[in-house]
Formats: structure tokens, sequence, C-alpha cells
């Protein structure tokens, strides 16, 4: 992991030496690379650099950001300083927003992040026009195929998370890592310990029983009956809402001409990456042809999440369409050929409704090829 570098590195390189760079926010997953891929850019800045992390710390409070500030100032004008876990202080924002405006330019500042819904808030209520935000999602396939070798059965078995390549032989000490290292550290201290949750045990098991429907489409009445405990579809979207903010769950509104109509369909749930649902289902996943079918068409959605534009997919009495993709004026009807038993009139029935839309058929044939560029993929149909 230490030899491969991530797109993101070069593109946030690029940003911070032009002139007069705004705050650049890195927001992702933990256990994604966002700190190893800003300790490869700091090792060859050609300026000097201050870097904390607000992780580790028992006491945060505005006074250490300014404290961090300063010792970045030392360096000289137009040094760089980077917060890594921002979230974890209070009233970062406001206190980030200060600095920047006392000391116009003195500093480039990178700011890094594991929490959306903090992260958001914070740019949202104070640092509006004073920064660029990227988003850092889990590994793509072909990422994992330059850096370690990775076929397309190992990416959908095991895909996501870089860290837990040396515990794959072992799947006990793999499960370990992943639910010890990134779940729970994720539901304990990006979630929990920031947000209002009444019965942290049933938040628990509501995120085991979503990653049991990866790209399925499901009712929030159905998930909160599988919860053991009484309550309202209020609740499972919230608990959604918060598994979203962290990077783990992703729910996807129905496709419709009527926006109300898209507020209120149920969602298809988009777990991050693979390695979490075979976390939830077990190494012999992938010999269930319905199993294996989900998981590469959680694999093909997890990849267009990470394209600007907006995602979601499509339903209508027996026909669907998989992923429904729009950006810049376009809409593509994606159609997953996973092996999974679907009608097939999907595609058909969609492109009736909204003639103008691309088809495009997505295989584990050229997956590959569509996850390498999934922008220059599109835009080839």
């Amino acid at each position: 992991m230490t030899t491969y570098e991530r797109p993101f590195v070069s593109q946030l390189e690029k940003r911070l030496l032009t002139e007069q760079p705004l705050i650049q926010v890195l927001v992702g997953p933990r256990q994604v690379g966002k700190t190893t891929g800003m300790r490869q850019l700091l090792a060859r800045y050609p300026h000097n650099n201050h870097y904390a992390n607000a992780d580790d710390l028992l006491i945060t409070d505005r006074t250490w950001l300014l404290e961090q500030w300063q010792k970045a100032q030392l360096q000289g004008n137009g040094s760089l300083l980077v917060i890594d876990e921002i979230q974890k202080i209070p009233n970062w924002s406001e206190t980030l927003k200060s600095l920047w405006d006392k000391n116009p330019r003195s500093l480039s500042v990178v700011v890094l992040g594991s929490s959306s819904l903090q992260i958001q808030t914070g740019l949202s209520e104070s640092l509006a026009g004073r920064f660029e935000l990227t988003r850092i999602y889990h590994w793509t396939y072909p990422e994992l195929k330059n850096a370690f070798g990775y076929n397309l059965e190992r990416f959908l078995l095991y895909g996501g998370y870089p860290g837990s390549v040396a515990y794959e032989a072992e799947y006990d000490r793999w499960y370990a890592y992943l639910k010890d290292s990134i779940v729970e550290a994720v539901i304990g201290k990006d979630i929990l310990m920031n947000r209002k949750v009444g019965n942290p045990a049933l938040f628990r098991q509501a995120f085991e029983i979503l990653c049991r429907y990866p790209a399925q489409e499901i009712s929030y009445t159905k998930l909160l009956g599988q919860l053991q405990d009484q309550g309202n579809t209020d609740l499972i979207k919230y608990y959604i809402e918060l598994y979203a903010g962290a990077f783990l769950i992703h729910p996807l509104e129905k496709f419709s001409a009527k926006s109300w109509l898209t507020r209120s369909s149920s969602p298809k749930i988009l777990i991050s990456c693979p390695a979490l649902y075979t976390m939830t289902e077990g190494p012999g996943v992938l010999a269930d042809p319905e199993k294996r079918g989900r998981v590469f068409e959680l694999a093909v959605g997890a990849q267009l999440l990470q394209l600007p534009g907006e995602l979601f997919y499509w339903r209508e009495k027996n026909a669907e369409v998989d992923f429904v993709y729009r950006y810049q004026g376009k809409v593509y009807a994606i159609e997953v050929k996973s092996g999974r038993r679907k009608s097939a009139k999907g595609l058909e029935a969609f492109m009736k409704h909204f003639g103008d839309a691309r088809p495009v058929i997505l295989s584990m044939d050229n997956f590959f090829h569509f996850s390498e560029d999934p922008k220059k993929f599109l835009s080839a149909m």
C-alpha cells in the first residue's frame, strides 16, 4: 500500500501548487488511504509543512487547532497545514474560518475527515466560498488489481479495504480486522460519539440487517420489522442516514420524472463495498449464483457512486433497471448482467418512458474496462 498512490494525491498536489489555493477538504471512509496518500504528498511537497491528527486526542478544543495553525505559521508564509480527522474538534469550522479570514492566504490548508455528516455541516455553515471538497471512496477493482494483483473473483469477495489484504488467507483474522478496526471504529467513534442514538445495540443490529441486502430494493417497513424492537419508519431512515454519513450504506431513490415519487420510494440499498457483504454472509458467498449476482451489481453501483452526478434505480411493476445515472443533462439506463434471475424487459420498458436515455449493459466481461474510466466508458455509449 505504501508504494501505490491513489489518484486523489496528484489531483490534490496540483491544486495546492496553484496560486492562492482554497482550503482543501478531503472526506471519505476510514482505512481507504486518505492519511497514507497525504503522507505520500508531504514527502515530496516543495514547501514547509505541519501535520497533526486529532483522532487520538482525549480532549480537543479550538485552542488545539489554534496551536497547530501557529506551529505551521512559524515555518513561514506559504507553509502547508494538514489536520487529520478534523471533525473531532468542536466548532472546528468556525475556528478555521476565523483563522483563515484573519490571516488570508498565509498558509495552505488541507483538512481530512471520515464523517461526512459532521464535515458537510461545518462546510455549509461556516466555510462557504473558502474550500474545495474532494470525496475519497473505497478502492476500485483497477486499483486493487494494480496494487495487489486482484482478479475479479477476489475483488467481489474482499474488495474495498487495502489494509485487510494481509489477512485474506485466514478468514477469521480478516473478519476480525474488518469488524473491529473498521466497522466498530466507525460506529463507535464517528457516529455514536457524535450523534444521538437511543439504543446503540439496535443501531448495530440495523447495520448487520442492511448488509444482507446489497443492491436490493427494500421497504422501510420491512427493514423495521426485522429489528428486535418497536419503532417507526423514521427510526430506520435515521439509522440509514447516519450510516450513509459514515460511508457505509448508500440508499438509492427510485428514478422518476416526479420528484415527490422519488422521495417517497423504497430505497435500494448499496453497501459501500463487497467486503462488507462477505463479512455478513461468509467466505462462501460467491458459490450462490443469486448472491454472486447481487455482489457484482453492488460492485457496479459502488463504482457509479464515485462519479459526479446523481444515481437512482428504476422499477415499474416487474420491469426494473438496475441503475439510472444522471449527469450534465444526460440519463444513462444501466442494466447489469450478473447471472441472477430477473426480467429481461426492464431496459426496453424504461426506454419507452424516457426515450432520450442512453442504454448501457455492463457484464463481468466489460466491468474492468468500465471501472478503469467510467466517465469515458459511458460517454462512448
